[in-house]
C-alpha cells in the first residue's frame, strides 16, 4: 500500500474514533478520576470498574483534541477484559510507541498503534497518553497497583 494511502487510513481511523468515541460517558455509581493536560487544556474524566484484577468496564468523557479523544476511545476498546498487569504492559508499550521507541508487540495495541505518528509531534505525546495515565491512576486509586508493583519487585 502506498504511503499516502496508509496515512489516509490512519487519519480516517483516528478521525472516526475522535468523532464517534467508543465507551464515551460514565459508569453509574463510579466516581470519575479527572486528569488534565495543562499544556493544551485537554481534560478526561475516566470511570473504571475493576473486579478480580480485571477491567470489567470503562468509560470516559471530557474535552480534548482529536488525538486525546481518539486515544481514549482506542484505549477503552483495548483494555476491557484485560488484567491489571496486562493494562500496565499495554500502557508501557503505548507510551514507547508515541515516543518513537521500538515496541516488540505492536499488534497488541490494536488500533492504538495508528497513533505511532504522534512521535513526530512531541507536543502531542501528552495528548495521546492522557487517558492511559488516567487509567493507571484509577487502578492505583482502586488498590490494584500494589499487586503489580509487588510482582515487579520479585
Amino acid at each position: 500500500m502506498a504511503l499516502s494511502k496508509l496515512d489516509s487510513l490512519y487519519r480516517a481511523v483516528i478521525l472516526d474514533h475522535s468523532s464517534h468515541p467508543h465507551h464515551h460517558g460514565s459508569l453509574a455509581g463510579k466516581t470519575p478520576l479527572i486528569l488534565n493536560n495543562p499544556t493544551c487544556g485537554d481534560v478526561i474524566q475516566l470511570t473504571v470498574e475493576l473486579k478480580d484484577g480485571e477491567v470489567k468496564d470503562i468509560a470516559f468523557s471530557g474535552s480534548g483534541c482529536s488525538i486525546s479523544t481518539a486515544s481514549a476511545s482506542m484505549m477503552t476498546d483495548l483494555v476491557i477484559g484485560q488484567t491489571v498487569q496486562r493494562v500496565y504492559e499495554l500502557a508501557e508499550n503505548f507510551s514507547r510507541l508515541v515516543q518513537g521507541q521500538q515496541v516488540e508487540d505492536l499488534k497488541s495495541l490494536g488500533e492504538a498503534a495508528f497513533l505511532s505518528g504522534v512521535a513526530k509531534f512531541p507536543s502531542r505525546i501528552k495528548c495521546a497518553t492522557l487517558s492511559w495515565n488516567a487509567l493507571k491512576k484509577a487502578i492505583e486509586a482502586d488498590g490494584f497497583a500494589q499487586e503489580i508493583l509487588s510482582c515487579h519487585e520479585e
